[in-house]
């Protein structure tokens, strides 16, 4: 697929949750920011570019690099590193999803406070080209994760394949 392919088949494959979930938060992922960084290595300005919500049709979705909720740090994962690593050099509680093959709940647990880190892997297609760096026996971590009141994480696989 082409760019143009690329984002019709997306815009059409996000229009059902949108019409699902009609306001939401959305984390920037590594993929999302490639054309603002392609942009900007190429000197277009920033003007030129349209909002993001504007080419995906998702008016009232809010993107961000970070939510916190309850005392816990939500992010995509590519600049703060594995969720059990970040959760302790920050001491706070962190959810990512950057990793695809990592699934799991890590709690640190100290004199005075406790913090997790939680990955849910992130849903790819294995069998395309663009994952090809990922043969070799591990596929993607699919699942989903919970937290409840901020202080407990559940990290829940889906059952793939009758395994």
């Amino acid at each position: 697929m082409g760019g143009a392919d690329e984002l019709a088949f997306a815009i059409k494959r996000l229009k059902p949750y949108y019409d699902a979930f009609p306001e939401a938060v959305v984390l920037w992922g590594n993929h999302d920011r490639i054309i603002m960084r392609k942009a900007q290595t190429s000197g277009l300005p920033s003007q030129w570019l349209k909002d993001i919500n504007q080419v995906l049709g998702t008016p009232k979705w809010e993107f961000m690099m970070d939510y916190y909720l309850d005392g816990v740090r939500y992010t995509h994962g590519d600049g703060s590193g594995k969720a059990k690593t970040a959760c302790v050099r920050d001491m706070q509680s962190t959810v990512t999803g950057h990793y695809h093959t990592d699934f799991y709940v890590n709690y640190h647990v100290g004199a005075n406070t406790r913090v997790f880190g939680m990955a849910v892997g992130c849903g790819i297609n294995d069998k395309s080209y663009a994952m090809s760096y990922a043969k070799g026996g591990k596929k993607s971590a699919i699942g989903c994760g919970v937290v409840l009141g901020g202080t407990t994480a559940i990290a829940v696989p889906m059952k793939l394949g009758g395994k």
